[in-house]
């Protein structure tokens, strides 16, 4: 009479194996979420500084076009050098609220990767959890 033979247990060697194999693919995993999201920031920082960038451009370019006819229109009313005072004042605003704006969008971009240490952080909870 033959005895159904049971199935093999998995050694010590094998089991810490697999956990060695999983922590590692668990690592690679964590690197390549911690990857994503640093893009992800420096995607949302650089449009930030575009738009600064363009700001800053345009509003030289405006400033130069609008001040000369602003300034020559007002001149017919008053002194030109009035003129030009008060068409500066105004370019002065607007300059300060897109430096407002700009600085307000930088100020979102977070350089850490949030969710990744998230993770870590389930992972070492996972992991101690194991060893109890």
């Amino acid at each position: 009479m033959t005895t159904p033979s049971q199935p093999e247990q998995p050694s010590l060697g094998q089991l810490v194996g697999e956990i060695g194999e999983d922590l590692s693919q668990l690592f690679r995993q964590e690197v390549e979420l911690a990857k994503a999201e640093i893009r992800q920031e420096a995607a949302k920082a650089g449009k930030a500084a575009g738009l600064l960038g363009g700001a800053g451009f345009a509003g030289y370019m405006v400033a130069l076009l609008v001040t000369l006819a602003v300034m020559f229109g007002l001149g017919s009313l008053m002194h030109l050098g009035w003129a030009a005072l008060i068409v500066a004042a105004v370019w002065a605003v607007i300059g300060a609220v897109l430096f407002v704006t700009g600085r307000a969008r930088l100020r979102q971009v977070s350089p850490k990767p949030e969710q990744t240490i998230d993770t870590l952080k389930e992972d070492a909870r996972w992991a101690r959890d194991l060893k109890k």
